[in-house]
């Protein structure tokens, strides 16, 4: 594997770190910590420690909105605005509130695609069933896209619109689907990236696409983060400090900044001993820039 260069960004204990999007409006990353159900945000130039907005339940992802954000918790997704109340946009089908306990399968990892589109998939309650899905939510209406899903992960555009990558975790496969941007509509996927085959440890978690089209993956339970070209190939293997890196997003004034949230979920008192880092965000120079990202719509 390559010299990574990776080091601590900011020094937390997050349990599930996850889904960082970085504005360059706002030259701001945000990130969640899933199972404690916070939403942080924070300004690398200033410095100092993030802001954190805590939710009374489980917080799978965030993209960004005109008016501040869009969360995908548990049981729906709703926006956050910059100041006054959240607004609901659509609830979790897959999702049952009883005796003030929910239960079924929660919203996982997603993003928006370039015409402003929210995509988030679900992720089995017991994470070993095909019992998920993908979503998409487009000016109003939520609509399952992809079915027997285990653990919906690893959702990103082609920079030139053509593809939509994605994984089942449980499979250890990336699969693309040729996308039409205009309609939203995709066509037959087919697997793209192998990691059996490769050779590769660990299962494929959140990921982020390149400005050369190449796909950064965090390889949970891997202890690594790989790079692949558009056609596949694995071009770059990077050594993260800790066992579960769980998703990559570029950033920083230049794009060159790799930012990677990690998790000390499945850890004991003796992995958190061993692997002081996990459960911070750490970051990496890389030598190409990352794609600016795209907010939702509505």
């Amino acid at each position: 594997m390559q010299e990574s260069g990776i080091e601590v960004a900011v020094a937390l204990d997050m349990s599930l770190g996850e889904s960082p999007v970085w504005s360059v409006e706002r030259q701001t990353l945000y990130w969640t910590d899933i199972n404690n159900g916070h939403v942080y945000a924070w300004r690398p130039q200033q410095g100092g420690a993030p802001t954190r907005i805590e939710l009374d339940e489980k917080v799978g992802c965030v993209a960004l909105d005109e008016a501040g954000l869009v969360v995908a918790t548990a049981s729906g997704i709703l926006r956050l605005p910059a100041s006054g109340e959240p607004e609901w946009l659509a609830a979790n089908p897959e999702w049952k509130k009883e005796r003030q306990a929910g239960q079924g399968n929660r919203f996982n990892d997603g993003r928006c695609d370039a015409a402003g589109r929210l995509w988030a998939g679900t992720i089995d309650a017991d994470e070993s069933n095909p019992s998920a899905a993908l979503y998409c939510l487009d000016r109003g209406e939520l609509t399952r896209r992809l079915t027997g899903i285990g653990i919906s992960n690893g959702l990103a555009f082609s920079p030139d619109r053509r593809w939509l990558y994605h994984t089942d975790s449980l499979t250890r496969c990336i699969l693309r689907y040729p996308f039409d941007v205009d309609s939203g509509t995709l066509g037959e996927g087919e697997t793209w990236v192998d990691l059996e085959t490769l050779g590769l440890p660990g299962v494929p978690d959140g990921a982020a696409v390149d400005s050369e089209g190449c796909y950064w993956s965090a390889l949970y339970d891997g202890g690594r983060v790989v790079r692949f070209s558009p056609e596949g190939e694995l071009v770059a293997e990077h050594p993260v400090p800790c066992p579960h890196p769980t998703m990559v997003a570029f950033g920083g004034a230049d794009l060159r900044t790799l930012y990677i949230t990690t998790a000390t979920q499945h850890l004991d008192a003796g992995g958190k001993a061993r692997w002081p880092l996990a459960g911070s965000l750490l970051q990496m120079k890389t030598g190409v820039t990352g794609l600016a990202e795209p907010g939702f719509r509505g």
